[in-house]
């Protein structure tokens, strides 16, 4: 690819996950200027001429001590503004984690519907496109954004890292409640395609009141096989440990979890220790700043999507299909 071609910015926080995606494309970042000023407001600007040219920002929207998801979610905005304002011909914002996704209906009379509203924020500043990574309802998702959209998965990556770990051993993928049973059985089977042999399924029944989540039945059987555990995120923990739990109950031989983002926040810590989960495996779209470094290395695993994004910003940018790249991404091809 040539580096005339196409502008690559990474805001803030994002500088070195965008920097690895440059890497891969061989093409490096675009120069752009943040300021900060004493009364709390900022401004983002491009340094370099983007008139007339394909544009992609990566920011991954979660909170971090020092900045939250909202403030990097304004300072996206209107950053991508400025570029519009400044000629760009296209601008696509890369999002490998976006903030509100959960937030996709009314659970109570009067709620907000949170990520309709993001996406007409950025559809208000003129983004032309969106990617993101596994978000928490693909349906809302596509639903909520009038632009373009792409939505990348990383069930490539966990097929990659748990199939050469199996071995010949009898394996079940494991959905915590049944909301999550189209992400299970799509990692079941890129399991079963690259093993060569049936992977099992399972699922459990999940029920949340005023904030408690219970229910431990697991349909399906888990009896002496590896139990794996998937999940589009992981906050507190609390829905992965109570799934692994009830595995461990039901005669699991050894359990695993997968998610995409690890969010990691009130009493995660507990839950990643715990001795009933073998490892605990997510992608870098969000760093497990949040968790101790020494437990970081004994008991997670964090999978690079670098490159998964950097195929994607590729074929967006020559026309390719993002069709075949998430069906390569089973291994199926």
């Amino acid at each position: 690819m040539n580096a005339n071609d196409i502008q690559l910015f990474a805001l803030g926080e994002s500088r070195g996950f965008g920097e690895r995606v440059g890497a891969v494309l061989s093409v490096p970042l675009s120069k752009h200027e943040e300021r900060h000023f004493e009364d709390g407001e900022h401004k983002t600007r491009s340094l370099e001429n983007v008139r007339g040219r394909d544009v992609f920002v990566i920011q991954s929207l979660y909170s971090e001590p020092e900045i939250s998801a909202n403030d990097k979610l304004c300072r996206l905005l209107f950053f991508i503004g400025a570029l519009k304002d400044a000629s760009a011909e296209r601008v696509t914002a890369v999002l490998p984690y976006l903030c509100y996704a959960r937030k996709d209906r009314k659970s109570k009379s009067r709620d907000p519907v949170t990520t309709r509203y993001v996406a007409r924020l950025l559809e208000a500043v003129e983004t032309d496109r969106v990617v993101t990574l596994d978000v928490h309802n693909l349906a809302a998702f596509e639903n909520a954004f009038r632009c373009r959209i792409d939505h990348l998965e990383a069930k490539k990556l966990f097929t990659g890292y748990f199939a050469p770990r199996i071995g010949a051993a009898d394996v079940v993928v494991v959905s915590p409640d049944v909301g999550g049973v189209k992400r299970a059985e799509q990692l079941r089977q890129a399991l079963s395609h690259r093993l060569c042999r049936e992977v099992g399924g399972a699922f459990l029944e999940k029920y949340r009141s005023a904030g408690i989540v219970s229910g431990e039945a697991v349909v399906g059987d888990v009896k002496d096989k590896v139990a794996i555990i998937i999940d589009d995120l992981i906050s507190t923990g609390g829905t992965i440990l109570r799934a692994a739990n009830a595995c461990r109950q039901r005669g699991a031989k050894s359990v695993y979890a997968a998610a995409s983002h690890g969010i990691f926040v009130g009493d995660a810590a507990r839950v990643v220790a715990n001795a009933g989960l073998e490892r605990l495996v997510i992608t870098d779209t969000i760093p497990p700043f949040r968790l101790d470094a020494s437990l970081v290395q004994k008991k997670l695993t964090v999978l690079e999507t670098a490159p998964l994004f950097a195929e994607a910003i590729r074929r967006i940018h020559s026309g390719g299909s993002i069709v075949e790249l998430l069906a390569s991404g089973s291994d199926e091809k």
